[in-house]
């Protein structure tokens, strides 16, 4: 890859921390939806996950020795502001200034998310994200940590994936908070949106650190019922359509173009955006951006809604492919095909693109040795190499890959039954145990260092 290219693994907060009664930190609306009955399919919870928050020490360790250049983290919330207002809670502070430095100490740049689906609870007791006010207090929470810790981390990320909790949390409701707004989905929208521009505009009061967003991105591929492109019909292309807008445009569009993209007729409450958009809104969610991060699992298979749904397309499986543990298709392709949509559709407004997630889970079931050999991972990642060459080699500014994850992990509703690590987690001991694919992405790295070197 080019020089300066970042070679990297992601987690999130809520899904490797634990220690959530700790140190002051409040609750979150995964610590409240967690503790419900039959919200998680193992009945697990993140009340302790990885234990990173005590293991951190060992786990910057491991990825010193895989060699990568840099490791994505979120910030927990309420870590920082239990109730998402306020002072900020010391020893919160004190825990990611502990991880920056112990990662620029093993020579690893600190990239920062500041919100991976974690909201207080507080604030969703006052609405959460259909309130505007919402917008203005994850402002000041960036205020907060722009003060604290620009002057170390080398990228910040507004929000990860805010369509997809939209989608999950705020309409299929199998994310927290559990809701199912599917007449009134466009404050969620349009407060996220309006957050993170806020809150780009407050880091920048702290200095110069590249400021980025990253989003879910999958394209939206026509299928018949029987899962392939070939049986599609014009209603089915017509539903895809739609679907790419919602899953790919709508919280990309407002930040590169400064508008909202056509076509959100089909979906109700959009007329709602009328009233929610104020002066200035825009302006400030369309602000320049520094980088664009892609998390890129699958394509997705649309078609034309065959049944009494609320949403103008149906979700089916794509057929032809193998399949992860989570049953999604293994198609490389799809992440140079999204890379290359992006540059034709933004042009020159496209920023530098950092591919924020990419990564597969399988069983990963240790044999009688304790070695874990995920090959299946491993040519899951060497395809998507592949892809981001490919992109680059056409002319995407592609600058960095993530993988997802560094460690078996909470895997949101999955609970413990999804595992994507490198790092094999045993929740029972908190014992890592690297897996075949570590080994495989540190001699990645490593040769791709020596090449260019």
């Amino acid at each position: 890859m080019r020089d300066g290219f970042s070679w990297g693994v992601s987690t999130s907060a809520y899904q490797v921390e634990g220690a959530v009664r700790e140190d002051g930190r409040g609750l979150s609306i995964w610590d409240t939806f967690a503790h419900e009955p039959d919200r998680i399919a193992d009945g697990s919870t993140g009340d302790v996950a990885c234990d990173h928050y005590h293991r951190y020490g060992q786990d910057v360790a491991l990825m010193a020795d895989l060699g990568v250049s840099a490791y994505r983290f979120s910030i927990a919330w309420p870590r920082i502001q239990p109730t998402g207002a306020g002072a900020a809670n010391p020893a919160g502070v004190a825990f990611y200034d502990r991880l920056v430095d112990e990662l620029l100490g093993r020579g690893i740049d600190p990239v920062a998310t500041l919100f991976h689906w974690d909201l207080p609870q507080d604030l969703q007791d006052a609405g959460g994200w259909t309130a505007r006010d919402t917008a203005y207090r994850f402002a000041d929470y960036a205020d907060v940590l722009g003060a604290a810790l620009a002057d170390r981390v080398r990228l910040w990320i507004t929000l990860n994936e805010p369509v997809v909790h939209l989608i999950f949390g705020h309409l299929w409701g199998m994310h927290a908070p559990g809701l199912h707004l599917f007449e009134d989905p466009f404050p969620v929208v349009h407060h996220q949106l309006l957050a993170h521009g806020l809150a780009a505009g407050a880091l920048r009061g702290h200095g110069p650190t590249p400021i980025g967003i990253a989003n879910n991105y999958s394209p939206a591929w026509p299928v018949g019922p029987d899962g392939r492109r070939d049986s599609a019909t014009a209603a089915d292309r017509a539903a895809a359509q739609v679907y790419a807008t919602l899953q790919n445009w709508l919280f990309t569009d407002p930040i590169l173009r400064g508008e909202y993209p056509a076509g959100l007729d089909a979906f109700p409450g959009a007329a709602a955006l009328e009233t929610l958009v104020r002066d200035g809104d825009l302006a400030a969610i369309g602000a320049p951006l520094d980088a664009l991060g892609v998390n890129y699992y699958n394509p997705t298979g649309v078609g034309a809604p065959s049944h009494d749904t609320p949403l103008p397309f149906d979700i089916r499986l794509v057929e032809g492919y193998p399949r992860t543990y989570f049953g999604w298709p293994v198609v490389p392709d799809g992440l140079r095909e999204m890379l290359v949509s992006l540059r034709e559709r933004y042009g020159a407004a496209l920023p530098p693109v950092y591919v924020t997630e990419s990564g597969c889970a399988y069983a990963d079931v240790p044999a009688a040795t304790g070695s874990i050999v995920d090959s299946e991972r491993i040519g899951y990642l060497d395809g998507h190499v592949g892809a981001v060459r490919q992109a680059a080699a056409g002319g995407v500014d592609v600058r960095g890959y993530f993988v997802w994850s560094l460690l078996d992990n909470f895997e949101w509703g999955e609970g413990f039954t999804k595992r994507f690590g490198l790092v094999h987690v045993d929740f029972a001991t908190q014992v890592r145990t690297p897996k075949a694919s570590y080994a495989w992405y540190r001699d990645l790295i490593a040769a791709d260092r020596a090449g260019r070197g």
